[in-house]
């Protein structure tokens, strides 16, 4: 039961409710996000363990979490901590009237704000940052602060204080930082120094633009500075802080015109990556950042950007809705409401090496739509109830063939060609075989034992029963519009070319394999839950070297076509999978001797159980390989593809 103590604003003597949270803030997985009074109560809930912390520390403008350390300082760290909370907070405060309902958070923010950027405060955010500077990614949250509150805080600071937070940001201008998404950071801070009549910055501003529009790919897309990245820094920062910015300084010009445009299109081809229960792809690094996710959909509806064709704001509405209801359905909070380095669940293993304690904070800036007024069309507008998809979309820019199940409940993306050089698990976060909405992906513990690589999805070799790689890299690539092509060298004398065909919930693999030596092999199906659940437990079969698990989210499973290879249930260490803290595998191993072969697998990855007949059964197509023909025939439909690369 929550309690409530109520309390009267100082506005219209309405009543606040001030709400006692149940443990892992509960009582937000019962929201139902359905209006403006909804969205500010998750909004609290999810702001208020980290504001009672912050009125029981000493230092102004910063959030101690944890100790978890990260390549700042934790210092930085810590400061870090106390701007993320900002993207929240800024909202929240948009409107003047909620200063008065929590003064108490009003003062602990903006005195922060005022210390952390006086060089005559012991709790000054430091006037010598250097070269790449954690603190730059910040200034973001400040900036946006600055604008949402503009009328009564900023505004109301003497020229001195305005003046001394000017310089203080204006540091990021005298700094080498990297020409990747960290570019928009400082367009941001730039926008609104100019914007402020201190300093005329906007040849600055014109500099950055200059650089990311030549990241453009193409339907919305870019690089993330680096050619072979396209991943969640797309959607939530080249898109998310340029429309961010646009609806924050209401510019109207050549680029913003070409941002907008951009955006439009960007709309159709990111939809993809939802599914219908509102879960979105995971990929690529940063995924603590959670329900960062749906902060383009925030950020459209609160630019005001026009609809694209075939989309209302109703659509945008539910897109950005349904992935908030989902992830207030997942363990994200701790016991005391706080949300620490994870996914699904708290979890280091995936973390980045830029995770500090309080980083899942940057999801906060999707509450950015929380600051659209209460007579914004928005809020009025019907949330759409139909969820649009395609069933197999190419989208060549992320290198990705995005398929759906009947239903768009499961999202899987086969793809190829992406690479992170430099980032924790890069070969697991972007060069598996396919990634999944339901089942998720993993990220190993080690690669001396199989079990610690928990390699669902991907192809692992060894020269022995120890140290275990998969692809870092391939040597070529294409996404096709039916499959996905890869050549990867894991060793001078071994070429693996991967051949992988979506059949939803089905997909073939076929690996042309020419070895000089021993080489042994270790491939997984899709990860699922092992809680213990009666509902989970290996699938009886007929089938020859077939292995099916069933679980709570779905049914996964492989089939061997090739001798070569034995299938098994396999159990990876706890805490690998970014949903299931405890998983099973399906897993086929074996050895092969100096050679060619052509190894054909088939594998299952079934949220909506279509892969059953009417008794229950699994129906396991037939699948064929006539010289580079590959064909997938089921009892009323075949799919096929035809191999270029054979």
């Amino acid at each position: 039961m929550i309690n409530t103590v109520k309390a009267l604003s100082k506005y219209n003597d309405e009543v606040i409710l001030t709400v006692k949270r149940k443990l892992f803030n509960e009582q937000i997985k019962d929201n139902p996000l359905r209006s403006k009074a909804d969205v500010k109560a998750a909004l609290v809930d999810i702001l208020a363990p980290a504001m009672e912390v912050l009125a029981q520390q000493k230092r102004k403008g910063r959030f101690r979490m944890s100790d978890s350390g990260a390549v700042y300082l934790q210092d930085k760290t810590e400061v870090e901590g106390f701007m993320r909370l900002l993207w929240g907070l800024g909202p929240f405060f948009s409107d003047k009237k909620r200063v008065y309902e929590r003064p108490d958070w009003y003062e602990l923010v903006t005195q922060g704000i005022l210390a952390g950027t006086d060089p005559d405060d012991p709790d000054y955010w430091g006037g010598d940052l250097g070269d790449y500077d954690q603190v730059f990614v910040e200034m973001g949250a400040l900036t946006a602060f600055l604008y949402e509150t503009k009328d009564y805080f900023w505004d109301n600071l003497t020229v001195k204080k305005q003046k001394t937070i000017v310089k203080w940001m204006d540091q990021v201008n005298h700094k080498v930082i990297p020409k990747t998404n960290w570019l928009f950071f400082r367009a941001m801070v730039n926008q609104f120094i100019t914007d402020s009549g201190y300093m005329d910055n906007s040849e600055l501003i014109d500099a950055d633009y200059a650089i990311t529009n030549k990241h453009y790919l193409g339907h919305g897309w870019s690089y993330d500075g680096y050619v072979n990245q396209i991943d969640n820094y797309i959607p939530f920062a080249y898109q998310f802080f340029t429309i961010l910015t646009v609806g924050l300084a209401h510019t109207d010009n050549k680029q913003s015109q070409l941002l907008k445009e951009r955006a439009q299109k960007f709309v159709p081809s990111y939809a993809n990556w939802f599914a219908a229960d509102g879960a979105a792809l995971p990929y690529g690094r940063s995924l603590d950042y959670r329900f960062a996710q749906a902060a383009f959909w925030a950020a459209y509806a609160y630019a005001h950007v026009d609809m694209p064709e075939g989309y209302s704001l109703g659509d945008i509405k539910h897109l950005l809705l349904n992935n908030l209801r989902w992830w207030f359905q997942q363990n994200i909070f701790q016991t005391d409401g706080l949300i620490p380095i994870g996914y699904a669940y708290p979890n280091m293993n995936f973390a980045e090496g830029y995770n500090g304690p309080a980083s899942a904070y940057w999801a906060l800036k999707t509450f950015i739509f929380f600051a659209l007024p209460d007579d914004d069309p928005f809020w009025t507008t019907k949330e759409s109830d139909d969820f649009k998809f395609e069933a197999l979309k190419k989208q060549p820019e992320p290198r990705m063939l995005i398929a759906h199940s009947q239903n768009g409940l499961e999202v899987q993306s086969f793809t190829a060609g992406q690479h992170s050089h430099e980032h924790a698990h890069g070969e697991a976060k972007y060069e598996k075989y396919v990634y999944s909405t339901t089942f998720g992906f993993s990220t190993p513990k080690g690669s001396v034992l199989l079990k610690q690589g928990a390699y669902d999805n991907t192809l692992a070799v060894a020269e022995s029963e120890n140290f275990w790689q998969t692809a870092f890299k391939y040597d070529d690539y294409a996404i096709h519009d039916n499959y996905v092509y890869s050549d990867w060298k894991p060793y001078d004398d071994v070429e693996i070319k991967n051949f992988v065909v979506p059949a939803m919930p089905w997909h073939v693999r076929v690996h042309e394999v020419n070895t000089g030596r021993e080489l042994h092999l270790a491939e997984g199906s899709f990860s699922a839950p092992d809680s213990g659940a009666p509902d989970e437990y290996e699938m009886k079969t007929r089938a020859a070297n077939a292995v099916f698990y069933h679980s709570r989210v779905g049914i996964t499973g492989l089939v061997g076509l090739s001798k070569e290879l034995t299938t098994e249930l396999s159990t990876p260490e706890p805490n690998t999978n970014l949903y299931f803290n405890k998983t099973k595998i399906p897993l086929q191993t074996g050895v092969l001797a100096p050679g060619k072969y052509t190894l054909i697998s088939l594998y299952l990855g079934d949220r909506e159980l279509e892969s059953l007949d009417d008794d229950g059964k699994i129906v396991i197509p037939e699948v064929k390989l006539d010289g580079n023909k590959l064909t997938i025939s089921f009892n009323d439909h075949t799919v096929g593809a035809d191999f270029d690369e054979f």
